[in-house]
């Protein structure tokens, strides 16, 4: 028999017999204590089964069960077992679709009327852990494609069909297979070497899911799960995922009375509510402020525009589907806005330019309209009418590295004065369907690249994640549970400002073409307010809140005191309010509480003797008693360091 050379990184190679199975081989190279955690291995860089056997030389890495790709693997295995589980549980009318792994979990579509809902859990998860206890070993095997066809087609799984018929199309000859018990499902693997690895999970939720994202394909019902290595670490994901429950925007939205969605007005369109409104002024009053000190100039452009400027920039082509159908107005067919640049471009043009006033910096808070399907609707995550915090600068080719680093900068500050230290950065490239040519494509991504590295940046690179018109910068902040959310994005334009013909006078008399930089900071004041709510578990900091204040008499004696205190305060520039119902004490300050106010002023008769107010803080802590004027002065010196 031909011998083999195995080994593992850093370590000298061994000569053992071809067609030993990784796990053989791990013994021959690792002692029991260092292969121990090993749920499969990557074999030359490939993520392999350890039942996998060996035919040529192989340098061998350990995929331990708590790294990123071993717990990766054992979800995947665990959505095999949940779908064992019910094809056992609930017959052989149950179909199965698709089960991967996905960040923090997996799931599983199956086709079954009546739908799968929580009350299934328990016993599914009864039957799982049953699976889990029978050490089944999950068998891979090769099966040629039409073996497999009439296999599936036996067993009734349309949808298993379906896929063989693609990869069949594709020219695949054969599919791998794993079984675990009676369960044979398509599939790439790896997984698990049995079922008993499986020790930490849990089902979490229902969802309705059309086969293949398409809404003209049946409805299926897709089970959530959770799997994880340690028992503690499913615990600590279920922690956060019921303080998630807690923070949810939704539900802090309609208690805080921040904004509605009403389906007499339509789904994905939000009605701000007085305290939401103030909070939205708040922050834009601060971005518009922050945009002034860093040389930008402010803009307002319409809500439609004629369908000829859509499909000038290339909207229609590359973004039709998610535009609304146009309008006929005079005859002329106009379209509500999806974007904010061909307006901006417009003002750019109605005017000649010269080198000398470059960069031009233009900001707009520019409310724009996208089709969203009904299911994919989220509260404030995801609307089908937002406001962008858009910008355009528009510069000559030796500003470009230096205007996306002072964008950086200006990016960092703000996401710094709302609480966002912690944060992800990606360079998106070129996708597969793009407009340009590949000398600009290479030279605005290696501006971005010089301009993060000038500025010390991590990032990594999501390959084919631009934009159709250039790449771009995302910054994915994260919040208080640590959670990723897709806000700031950079990007570099040579396509727009020549599809419009836009041209400055450069210093030699001739006319030269502009570098448009598109640019949000938060993305979008709907979805960026929602990840502020539950970033703060609506407990705003007091720059931002609402309300800052609420005035609480203790008896109707001091109510006339407190108006005049109100009054004072209002006068301040100090957001107050007053609850003078003859209600307990107490129960005033609960509700203060409930409204996430950050200082209740509780006033009785000593108060209105000695012209003060008695301050508590929305923690329960109290302060010192206080004259209005200086509660006022203790409340502007907050707010100052809080946007400092």
């Amino acid at each position: 028999m031909t011998d083999i050379s195995i080994s593992i990184p850093g370590e000298e190679a061994k000569a053992v017999a071809a067609g030993i199975t990784a796990q053989e081989a791990l013994k021959e190279l690792l002692s029991k204590k260092q292969r121990k955690q090993a749920i499969a291995v990557l074999c030359n860089g490939e993520a392999t089964d350890l039942s996998a056997t060996l035919q040529a030389d192989t340098v061998l890495e350990l995929i331990q069960a708590d790294s990123d790709e071993g717990v990766h693997i054992l979800r995947h295995s665990s959505a095999h077992i949940m779908a064992q589980a019910v094809k056992e549980l609930f017959g052989q009318d149950v179909k199965v679709a698709i089960g991967p792994s996905i960040e923090d979990g997996y799931y599983y579509d199956f086709d079954r009327d009546p739908a799968f809902n929580p009350d299934d859990f328990v016993a599914i998860e009864e039957r799982m852990a049953e699976i889990v206890k029978a050490r089944l070993p999950f068998e891979r095997r090769m099966m040629p494609i039409a073996e497999a066809l009439a296999f599936f087609s036996d067993q009734g799984e349309i949808y298993k069909v379906e896929l063989l018929k693609d990869l069949e199309e594709k020219g695949e000859e054969s599919v791998s297979l794993y079984q675990q018990g009676d369960f044979i499902d398509l599939c790439r693997g790896p997984h698990i070497p049995d079922t008993s690895w499986l020790k930490s999970f849990k089902l979490l939720r229902v969802a309705g899911s059309y086969w293949r994202g398409d809404e003209h394909n049946p409805m299926l019902t897709r089970i959530y799960g959770t799997a994880f290595s340690d028992k503690k670490d499913l615990k600590k994901y279920l922690n956060r995922i019921e303080e998630a429950k807690k923070r949810d925007h939704r539900k802090l939205g309609k208690e805080l009375a921040l904004f509605t969605i009403q389906d007499e007005v339509g789904p994905g369109l939000i009605l701000w509510q007085p305290r939401g409104a103030m909070l939205r002024k708040l922050i834009e009053d601060y971005w518009k402020d922050a945009h002034y000190k860093n040389g930008y100039e402010l803009l307002y452009t319409p809500h439609i525009a004629r369908q000829d400027l859509w499909k000038t920039s290339g909207h229609l082509d590359f973004y039709g589907e998610n535009m609304y159908s146009a309008m006929e107005i005079d005859e002329v067919a106009y379209q509500l806005k999806p974007m904010n640049c061909p307006f901006h471009i417009g003002i750019y043009n109605a005017t000649k330019h010269s080198y000398r006033e470059f960069p031009v910096r233009w900001c707009e808070l520019g409310t724009v309209y996208r089709y969203e399907r009904t299911g994919a609707l989220h509260g404030l995550m995801r609307v089908r009418g937002f406001t962008q915090d858009d910008a355009h600068i528009f510069c000559r080719p030796d500003h470009l590295e230096e205007e996306i680093f002072n964008i950086i900068d200006l990016n960092l500050q703000v996401l710094k004065t709302f609480g966002f230290a912690d944060y992800d950065v990606y360079l998106s490239t070129r996708p597969e369907k793009y407009v340009g040519s590949d000398e600009h494509w290479d030279l605005s991504t290696k501006a971005l690249q010089g301009a993060m590295e000038k500025k010390g940046l991590a990032y990594e690179v999501d390959p084919g994640e631009g934009v159709f018109y250039g790449p771009k910068i995302d910054i994915k902040i994260k919040d208080q549970l640590g959670r990723s959310w897709q806000c700031s994005t950079i990007q570099v334009d040579f396509n727009l400002p020549e599809r419009f013909g836009m041209t400055y006078t450069g210093q030699d008399g001739a006319e030269h073409q502009p570098i448009m930089i598109h640019r949000a900071l938060m993305g979008s004041l709907e979805r960026f307010i929602g990840v502020l709510i539950e970033h703060y578990a609506g407990a705003f900091p007091l720059w931002m809140a609402p309300e800052q204040a609420r005035i609480l008499n203790i008896t109707d004696a001091q109510a006339d005191y407190c108006s005049g205190i109100y009054s004072e305060l209002r006068q301040a520039g100090v957001r107050v309010e007053q609850d003078l119902r003859n209600e307990k004490l107490n129960y005033k300050i609960r509700e203060a509480q409930m409204m996430k106010t950050p200082y209740m002023l509780i006033i009785g008769d000593r108060e209105m003797e000695e012209g003060t107010v008695t301050v508590r803080k929305r923690n329960g802590d109290n302060l010192p008693p206080m004259t209005p004027q200086e509660f006022a002065d203790l409340v502007r010196k907050e707010c100052e360091q809080g946007t400092a």
